[in-house]
């Protein structure tokens, strides 16, 4: 981890000096040959820091020396951003006054770099080995991540613990049922019992299935929050203690339920006899389903049926193990012994033996597999209570940039959803991500994340349509381990107001803190000392009379490189004391549903990279100085009720993320739809509202969507006016487009590019309220479109060839068609002279609030793979095709699932 930090103050030093060249500030005399010094010096520290890494863990005073390494290299990163943001406001000044002669700017060398090198002298006594080289290969080795999500050799603890949820038991001594599952971390608990949770059978046997996370600490009332926002699909606007337990027993009462209580660590008997006397009113049959490691949780817990999970079998991990190391090739005689023996090192340990065989998954030679068996990890007792040696060995293989990032994770409470994008976002922030020219900052977290994810050290993957992990946990283990590494640096504080007057906590060397206040907490400014803290995240934190200490604490925390105050739903204004935190580079305010307005004051932020405002329904317009946060690369704004965004927004040429660009109506104070035309960096989805303030189509051209290369997901809102197909054909964008979206458009003709090679790429197309088009353009010539939705388009009476357009194969990748709301729509014909291929992968044909129609294609429903017809508000048909009666029923009696309202 000091790899890093040290590495990045070398680059920003080198950064800086060249800003001061090129922008000729000057340095006091003699500083440039100390820069140079003590360049050397980082390098030379840099060199030896892998074998101070290794060492640390068994020898006390070479942790010591890299934790004060440590703190001098934050202190530096601090003042060589101080630098930069002064070189960069002297920019500034020079351009704002170009009349004027430029001003020099004189640095001195600041006394942290001095300390640096005093504690860099002292590596000499410790006599570590130069273990870095300059021909070692940068390139990462990367493969898919393995997620097994079956529990492995545990066929027959499944059957017993389904036989107990589904068994027709007695309750409990409790008067619950409640079974156990408990066993040492790493065993694979919590994956038996969401095997059993999402068993087919159990998911029919119960009214209800709640899964809650409990970890500690052991909260009642978050716990009962949890519960009814799952049942309700609603998170409850509760808070009182007594109100939410009388909600869930509304929610349980008379119903059979299975109750999963996830890594259950509290002994407290009080705690468990208010969650359990509030589940007493479900139904017979109910059962409570909890995993611990700790066997006095399940005697306190009074638990009706206990499930030791115990180790694999020597055979059963060997073979677990091969199934990973040896997913990707085929097993190698040379290597297959060795692995044996790695597997039987892990103790009968899954999470271990998953660690080593997706670690060992890239690696090809004999030594490199010797290496990991013979390392002296295994012989460190440290590690055999609580982290598992394999996670070391896996860490230690993990490139230096790879294991900070790592170990900043620790900062994200237990069992936290980790979403992928904001992730990288906050390592960002940090400066452990490097743009190496080829590659921008947010490509490289992605592949860090990949590479993290392939080697274990994230699980429970959620993935988009393409295959991407988007979203992630950690495990216990993994998560203890990251505690471990970050021990002196990264915090989760959970507190209440009890407990805050009591509390005594130096917090100068932690840079990394997730504040959770679980009660209003006045003090707690005046009780922390976080001067120094790179991180924080205060998610929902803020309660009440907390906000009124706000403006104290931003002014305190002048180190901050990111803040997360989202979901702060009592939040009406961020204080002016924002624009104090110069260094940050993350700001996360979404969800703020009362946050009406941002200070101009953090318009001064010139280090802000991303700044998130999702959610922000109350937020009317943004600071005007906008355009001077030149280093702005996300600004995550979906909401619809400001009145547009400023003027300067098209100098931030740097954006990637741009959700909604409201074209203003307001004049020039506000953008207008040429000011796209240097974004062309912006990726993801992109929203054009208020098109109808576009009066011709030059105008549109200087939007140049056509050069918005990285664009996947473009909606352009028209607002019904008359007269827009110039302006729509100028609004044409690149073949790239994945997915588009056109509402309100108000003319009688389409867009000549909406057909053919122009959309090349297009999957998914939706036409929304377009009330005077009469027909639908000829988009069965898209090549592959896979969803189609035609929604509230009042103007069209007919569909028919003009529907499919000109191509041999018509609508060739098309899986999902829904037609909505075409209340005037009498016929949809599909008459061929000669046989083409129409529509062959259909899938699921949705026909909504269309009553005049008088009835389907035949050939859509006979000659398509139709496998599910949705047919609702459409009297005609639903007469036509109604069971066993209707007239064309025989039409459709091949389709696997028909979904009719008079069915």
């Amino acid at each position: 981890m000091a790899d890093t930090l040290v590495s990045i103050v070398l680059e920003r030093l080198t950064s800086v000096v060249e800003q001061q060249i090129h922008e000729q500030v000057s340095l006091v005399p003699g500083v440039e040959s100390e820069i140079r010094s003590l360049k050397s010096t980082l390098r030379s520290v840099r060199d030896v820091l892998e074998d101070a890494e290794r060492r640390k863990v068994k020898e006390k005073s070479v942790q010591g020396w890299l934790e004060r390494l440590k703190d001098m290299a934050y202190e530096m990163m601090d003042v060589l951003d101080e630098w930069s943001i002064a070189i960069f406001q002297f920019q500034m000044e020079g351009v704002e006054n170009a009349s004027t002669s430029k001003t020099k700017v004189s640095f001195c060398m600041p006394s942290p770099f001095i300390r640096f090198k005093q504690v860099a002298s002292e590596r000499t006594d410790f006599n570590f080995v130069s273990s870095r080289s300059e021909e070692r290969p940068q390139r990462l080795i990367t493969t898919s991540a393995i997620d097994i999500s079956e529990v492995y050799g545990r066929d027959m603890d499944e059957k017993i613990i389904l036989d107990h949820l589904l068994g027709k038991m007695r309750q409990g001594k409790s008067g619950l049922y409640i079974v156990s599952i408990f066993g040492t971390g790493g065993m694979g608990k919590t994956t038996l019992a969401r095997l059993a949770y999402n068993h087919r059978k159990v998911k029919t046997h119960f009214d209800e299935r709640i899964w809650v996370c409990v970890s500690d600490p052991f909260e009642p009332a978050r716990i009962f929050r949890d519960i009814v926002e799952i049942i309700q699909k609603a998170s409850p606007n509760l808070h009182n203690l007594e109100a939410l337990q009388q909600k869930v027993q509304t929610c349980v009462s008379g119903k059979t339920f299975l109750l999963v209580l996830d890594d259950v660590w509290t002994e407290d008997n009080q705690l468990w006899e208010q969650l359990k006397n509030t589940l007493h009113c479900g139904a017979a049959g109910s059962r409570i389903l909890a995993t611990t490691r700790k066997e006095s949780v399940v005697k306190m817990m009074r638990t009706t049926y206990k499930h030791p999970l115990g180790e694999l079998s020597l055979e059963q991990s060997r073979a677990l193990f091969h199934q990973i190391a040896f997913s990707e090739r085929e097993k190698e005689e040379e290597l297959k012994e060795i692995g044996e023996k790695i597997a039987d090192k892990c103790k009968g340990l899954p999470l271990a033996i998953k660690t080593l065989g997706n670690l060992l998954r890239i690696k090809n030679s004999e030594e490199e597999w010797k290496y990991v068996l013979n390392s002296e990890v295994w012989q460190l007792d440290e590690f055999e209570r609580d982290i598992s040696p394999a996670l070391l060995l896996s860490y230690y293989d993990l490139p230096p940039a790879i294991q900070r990032c790592f170990s900043f994770c620790a900062v994200f409470p237990k069992a936290s959803v980790i979403e992928r994008d904001e992730l990288i976002k906050l390592w960002m922030a940090q400066s452990y991500l490097k743009s190496d020219g080829s590659k921008e900052m947010e490509m490289i977290g992605r592949t860090y994340f990949e590479y993290l994810a392939a080697r274990s050290f994230f699980q429970d993957f959620e993935k988009d349509t393409d295959g991407n992990i988007i979203r992630c946990k950690m495990h216990d283990i993994v998560h203890d381990f990251a505690q471990f590494l970050t021990q002196n640096e990264c915090f989760i504080v959970e507190v209440d107001n009890q407990q805050m007057e009591s509390i005594d906590l130096s917090f100068k060397k932690i840079r990394h803190i997730t504040l959770v206040v679980r009660e209003s907490t006045p003090n707690f400014v005046s009780t922390y000392n976080m001067k120094n803290l790179h991180t924080l995240l205060a998610k929902e934190a803020f309660k009440s009379s907390v906000l009124v200490a706000l403006p104290n604490l931003l002014r305190h925390l002048t180190c901050l490189r990111a803040l997360d105050l989202s979901s702060n739903q009592l939040i009406e204004e961020l204080p002016k004391e924002v624009g104090k935190l110069i260094h940050l580079r993350f700001l996360n305010l979404s969800g703020c549903f009362w946050l009406r307005e941002l200070p101009e004051t953090i318009c001064d932020l010139y280090n802000l990279q991303t700044l998130n405002i999702q959610g922000c329904s109350s937020l009317r317009k943004l600071p005007q100085a906008m355009g001077k946060l030149i280093n702005l690369r996300h600004l995550e704004n979906s909401f619809l009720n400001n009145k547009g965004l400023p003027k300067g927004i098209g100098r931030l040429s740097s954006l990637q993320t741009l959700n909604v660009f409201i074209v203003s109506s307001h004049g020039n104070d506000e953008g207008q739809i040429g000011d796209l035309r240097n974004l062309n960096n912006l990726r993801g989805d992109l929203s054009i509202q208020g098109l109808d303030e576009v009066k011709d189509a030059g105008e549109a051209e200087k939007a140049e969507l056509k050069n918005k290369v990285h664009l996947q997901d473009l909606t352009l809102g028209f607002d019904r006016e008359e007269g827009t197909k110039g302006v729509a054909e100028a609004l044409q964008p690149h073949p790239n487009l994945k997915a588009l979206h056109i509402y309100y458009y108000g003319d009688r003709e389409w867009p000549n590019w909406m057909m053919g090679s122009s959309l090349a790429q297009l999957k998914i197309l939706n036409l929304k309220f377009c009330e005077r088009c009469p027909c639908l353009p000829p988009l069965g010539q898209l090549p592959v479109l896979e969803e189609l939705g035609i929604w509230k388009m009042y103007g069209v009476k007919y569909i028919g060839s003009e529907f499919l357009g000109s191509s041999s194969t018509v609508f060739p990748k098309l899986k999902e068609l829904a037609i909505s709301g075409l209340d005037k729509l009498k016929q949809w014909e599909i008459k061929e002279k000669e046989e083409r291929s129409i529509m062959p992968c259909l899938n699921h044909l949705i026909m909504r609030g269309c009553p005049k129609l008088e009835g389907l294609p035949g050939h859509v429903l006979q000659r398509t793979t139709l496998q599910i017809l949705n047919i609702r508000s459409s009297p005609i048909l639903e007469r036509r095709y109604r069971k066993d009666i209707g007239e064309d029923r025989h039409k459709i009696s091949h389709i696997p699932q028909v979904k009719c309202r008079c069915d």
